[in-house]
């Protein structure tokens, strides 16, 4: 029985010829509409993906059939790959009155730019508050974009809150203000804050919020990068649609110059993309060897930033006004360079207002060997020690020709640096150093000047006291005046001390004590290795082989000083 059943099995597919022949047709049919059934959905998926890239490409019409209006804010792209909306320029559509125009130039740029972090500053007048506004509407027409403008206070927002009276209503008709929230609520459910952050502890009202753009405008006005920072941590989305951005804007000077300067303008020249780095080291910024972090991330530079200066020759309108022009250049001499020129060396609130680049800087050269030589430190271990060293020209004129600024240096350490560079150096006069470094440390050690000077650095008690910082910098502002006779300044700093040069226009003044320097916020180790160096009275016993080189130049200069 069970033989007769897999006989009549196998029966089966003994077709004829004929029959064998309908079934193969039929089989390449199926295969035939089945392939037909995936081109389509190919086809589709490619038909989907093409209306996508368009529906970015052309937004402005896009979200203006959202908002039931039209819309007189539009959007193009600047990266066809990704097809990222940017608020670039006001697509011009002859349907509509156009509310808003970028000018030609930098406020194009800073709306175009793709960079994570960009900074948008320098001179008054440049059209920054304009594209502060027009900036977080690039996802506006996505109910998920949450964007956050900030000011010190709320008085100094003021000015942005009532421009953006004059464009939003306007541009997105629906778009509602709320008072009491200081909110905008767009009508495609997107809400922009224009609110304050008064000092570090504030920006903590922040705390467990997330948004798609951060906005500060005035940067400097924060005596450190904290709340930038922080701010940074709050900046996220779920949203794959929207590219999160972080941007600000400043005139130069400010408490936080010091900062927004490391952090923004000395990485790269002007209008130049470059990765994130560590304002204090100088390092890239980088994904870090976890492995909560991709593979391919691991060791990858995190994101980029991007400095575009301000001119009031960017603002079209206000160039056509010479009361305005007249105006700024009629400032005082530092408040003229800040407002007018966007100079971020020089700020009306700094501790030496008349350090010029220019003139108290140059390039390296060949010292003489008869000029007399010395050097001074502001030690620290966990903050860098600073030591400078000094060169004195037959004329008077003292030369910074070297700097060593790094941390975790022990005395030891520090003294074989200091050894190692001075290898070639024909002889160098003993010099100050701070009064902390003369500390004894304890029955069972010497003080960190012993250790240095045991192993054949040597060094001057230095006066710390509040009448010697006064003193110091009084003789700092002589020596950096332009002498009316000669034309000449007291003291010049070689380029390749870079730390010196970037400290110095930054200093800012104390607010107790417009005869001192604010040191609460800045390093200021350079400059009190600087100031007790202007203010040295440098001793005269030489090692033998030191002789023969002030045997050369017997006449004392500068009879204040000794040299």
């Amino acid at each position: 029985m069970v033989e007769k059943i897999e006989e009549t099995k196998k029966r089966q597919y003994n077709f004829s010829s004929k029959h064998k022949a309908k079934l193969s047709a039929a089989r390449v049919l199926k295969r035939t509409k089945d392939d037909a059934v995936k081109a389509a959905k190919a086809a589709k998926k490619a038909k989907d993906k093409l209306a996508a890239s368009k529906k970015k490409l052309t937004a402005t019409k896009d979200f203006s059939d959202k908002l039931s209006g039209k819309s007189k804010v539009g959007y193009v792209v600047t990266d066809l790959e990704d097809a990222t909306p940017t608020a670039q320029t006001i697509v011009d559509n002859p349907d509509t009155d156009v509310i808003f125009r970028p000018n030609a130039g930098a406020q194009e740029s800073f709306l175009a730019a793709p960079e994570k972090e960009v900074l948008y500053g320098g001179a008054a007048g440049g059209g920054k508050s304009y594209a502060m506004l027009i900036d977080p509407l690039r996802y506006i027409h996505n109910r998920n974009h949450k964007p956050i403008l900030l000011r010190k206070s709320m008085p100094e927002l003021q000015e942005l809150i009532d421009k953006s009276h004059d464009l939003y209503p306007k541009a997105f008709p629906g778009a509602k203000w709320n008072q009491q929230k200081s909110r905008w609520t767009f009508p495609s459910g997107a809400v922009f804050i224009m609110s304050f952050v008064e000092n570090d502890l504030d920006v903590h009202r922040y705390q467990g919020q997330a948004f798609t753009w951060i906005g500060v405008d005035e940067l400097t006005h924060y005596a450190t990068p904290y709340v930038w920072d922080y701010l940074r941590s709050r900046l996220r989305t779920t949203d794959k649609t929207i590219q999160t951005y972080m941007r600000a804007t400043t005139n130069p000077g400010g408490i936080g110059g010091w900062w927004v300067k490391k952090m923004f303008i000395h990485p790269a020249p002007y209008n130049e993309s470059f990765w994130a780095t560590d304002i204090e080291t100088g390092d890239i910024l980088r994904y870090p060897q976890l492995a909560i972090v991709d593979q391919e991330l691991r060791g990858l530079p995190l994101f980029k930033r991007r400095f575009i200066p301000a001119r009031l020759s960017d603002n079209p309108y206000l160039m056509q006004s010479p009361e305005y022009l007249a105006m700024l250049s009629s400032l005082p001499e530092v408040q003229r360079r800040r407002l007018l020129e966007g100079d971020w060396d020089v700020a009306e609130d700094t501790a030496f207002p008349e350090f010029d680049h220019k003139v108290h800087t140059c390039e390296p050269f060949e010292i003489p060997n008869h000029w007399k030589r010395y050097r001074s430190c502001d030690y620290g271990y966990v903050a860098p020690s600073a030591v400078l060293w000094y060169a004195v020209a037959p004329n008077g004129t003292v030369f910074v020709y070297r700097e060593l600024y790094q941390k975790n240096l022990d005395a030891d350490a520090l003294a074989e640096k200091i050894i190692e560079l001075e290898w070639n150096d024909p002889g160098i006069l003993t010099g100050p150093l701070d009064t902390e470094s003369w500390a004894e440390r304890g029955q069972r050690g010497p003080s960190i000047a012993e250790t240095m000077i045991q192993a054949g650095v040597r060094w001057t008690k230095t006066d710390k006291s509040k009448g010697s910082r006064v003193r110091g910098k009084i003789e700092l502002h002589r020596r950096l005046k332009v002498n009316s006779y000669t034309n000449e300044v007291g003291v010049k700093i070689f380029r390749n001390c870079r730390n010196l040069i970037r400290i110095m226009p930054i200093l800012p003044l104390d607010s107790s004590n417009a005869e001192d320097v604010d040191t609460k916020f800045i390093e200021d180790h350079l400059y009190d290795s600087f100031r007790y160096g202007m203010n040295n009275r440098p001793s005269y016993t030489l090692y033998p082989d030191e002789q023969k080189y002030t045997l050369e130049q017997p006449t004392l200069v500068d009879t204040k000083f000794g040299y």
